[in-house]
């Protein structure tokens, strides 16, 4: 990595054992994917109400990588579900960073996975909500144009720059240039662990 990797407490004192597992995940993260710039991990208490006996933690975890918007992946837990075990919301958040470090480096390679329909794997660039439309970038081509009516199922709302989407190219151009008949999230953006 590029920038030294930020660990911070928040409401809860800083943990030994947390500090290190967390490190050893960054560790395996970065033999991983090696293009990794930086890392900023938050572990926390969050806002609970005075009387609730069992206290949570939360996790968010950012991953900085060239050219892409930050990878991000947020948990929280419940300290009766995860009896006594804090690992496991720790391992999640760090599984669902890898699965998109996975998917961003599949789209950079151009390796499509095909998920029960045709088209090539993309990430949405640019996004204007008001005007109804956006843009994906697809390997080996100009970014492609599409609409809110090019979205499947209507779920333009859903749509956030880094979404992973699967894309079907138009036969003609429209008025920005090279578009998308159709855009399909793949599992939305897996920001949550």
């Amino acid at each position: 990595m590029h920038k030294p990797l930020q660990i911070a407490f928040r409401n809860m004192d800083s943990s030994e054992f947390l500090e290190k597992l967390v490190r050893e995940k960054v560790e395996r993260l970065e033999r991983f994917n090696p293009a990794i710039i930086g890392c900023r991990v938050v572990l926390e208490v969050p806002h609970r109400s005075p009387d609730s006996g069992k206290v949570a933690l939360g996790i968010a975890v950012e991953v900085e990588v060239p050219g892409r918007p930050l990878v991000v992946a947020k948990g929280e837990e419940d300290r009766r579900e995860m009896k006594g075990d804090v690992t496991r919301v720790v391992n999640r958040a760090f599984e669902a960073v890898q699965r998109q470090l996975s998917e961003l480096q599949d789209i950079q390679e151009g390796v499509v996975k095909q998920h029960g329909a045709t088209g090539e794997a993309g990430v949405v660039v640019r996004l204007f909500p008001e005007q109804s439309y956006g843009f994906v970038e697809v390997k080996d081509s100009p970014d492609l144009y599409f609409t809110r009516n090019a979205v499947v199922g209507g779920d333009f709302d859903a749509l956030t720059i880094g979404t992973l989407v699967l894309v079907t190219r138009a036969t003609t151009e429209g008025p920005m240039g090279p578009q998308a008949s159709s855009v399909r999230l793949l599992d939305a953006q897996r920001s949550v662990a």
